[in-house]
Parts: C-alpha cells; sequence; structure tokens
C-alpha cells in the first residue's frame, strides 16, 4: 500500500472476528517497532504478545475494550533506560513508546490488520495481572486483528481540523 493510503485507511477498529495475526504478519508489526526512533537510540520499548486464550481472558478483565481482537501488544518501556530532557522535568519513555505504537499501527494496515489503541486501561493494573518487572511502564494496549462484518471507523473518524487550525508558520 502507498503510505498516504496507509494512514487515509487506517482507523480505530472496534469490532474483530477473533482470529489472531499470522506469525508473518506479526513479526512484519513487530520489526516495524523495532526500527521506530527513540531518543539517543536507546530502544526503551517493551513489546508483550498475547494469543493465548489465558492471556486475552487476562486483559478482557483489565478492559472491555478488546472487541475479540485476537491478538493483543502491550507496548511497556524500560523507566531505568529512558533520556532526561535538559531541566529534568521529562523524559523520553512514553513518546518513544509512542512513536513505536505508531509505527506499528502503520504497519499493521499495510500488511491488512487492523488495530485499536487502548488507553481505556489501569497500566498499573496491567502490569500486576501480567507480572512485568518492576522498571517497567505501561504505556497501551494494541489490539491486533480482523474486521468482522460490523466494523467500520467511528463517526467522527474522517472529521479532521483544517491545517491552519493546527499548523503554525512563524
Amino acid at each position: 500500500m502507498e503510505f498516504t493510503e496507509v494512514v487515509k485507511e487506517r482507523y480505530s477498529c472496534r469490532s474483530y472476528d477473533g482470529r489472531p495475526v499470522e506469525p508473518e504478519k506479526l513479526c512484519e508489526i513487530l520489526e516495524a517497532g523495532r526500527l521506530a526512533p527513540t531518543a539517543k537510540n536507546l530502544q526503551e520499548q517493551k513489546i508483550y504478545v498475547v494469543e493465548s486464550p489465558e492471556g486475552l481472558e487476562k486483559v478482557d478483565k483489565l478492559t472491555r475494550c478488546r472487541y475479540n481482537a485476537g491478538t493483543v501488544l502491550i507496548v511497556a518501556f524500560d523507566k531505568n533506560n529512558v533520556f532526561t530532557y535538559p531541566g529534568g522535568k521529562r523524559d523520553s519513555g512514553i513518546e518513544d513508546a509512542s512513536i513505536v505504537t505508531t509505527h506499528m499501527m502503520l504497519a499493521a494496515k499495510n500488511a491488512g490488520v487492523d488495530s485499536t489503541w487502548l488507553n481505556l486501561i489501569d497500566p498499573d493494573e496491567v502490569k500486576r495481572e501480567f507480572s512485568l518487572p518492576e522498571n517497567e511502564e505501561v504505556l497501551c494496549l494494541l489490539n491486533l486483528g480482523y474486521p468482522d462484518e460490523k466494523a467500520e471507523p467511528s463517526q467522527n473518524h474522517f472529521t479532521r481540523k483544517p491545517l491552519p487550525e493546527t499548523v503554525k508558520r512563524g
């Protein structure tokens, strides 16, 4: 798919048919995340693939927003391996994990796989339920899979502000 088409066609799928993503497509998606830029190239992201019935049941306990996706990624980052910006008020963890997630969402669409970024979660509960290391912070869950016959973009998906409302030139 041409990049502009990928960007225009991708939407948050909220109704999946339950099939897991094939290993070769999943590998392509994960590779896109691995290649994403991170501050100082620290690559602090940690991605956990959840596909087993037991794992998906855990996800369902944590959120009502799995929407029957057959594969869910837990996107986290190592809090001890982030770049702290000058002034010490923030670090690169959330933004780097967000860039990684965005790369995976676009790679998924390019591979014919739909996705949904889930942030209707308690990151600490996800961490406890999946026994993630203390030094890791959960950013989001990323549903991956194939839409069922009811899937369609939300009403406001195609509503975008004009560029002059979001871009200023100086």
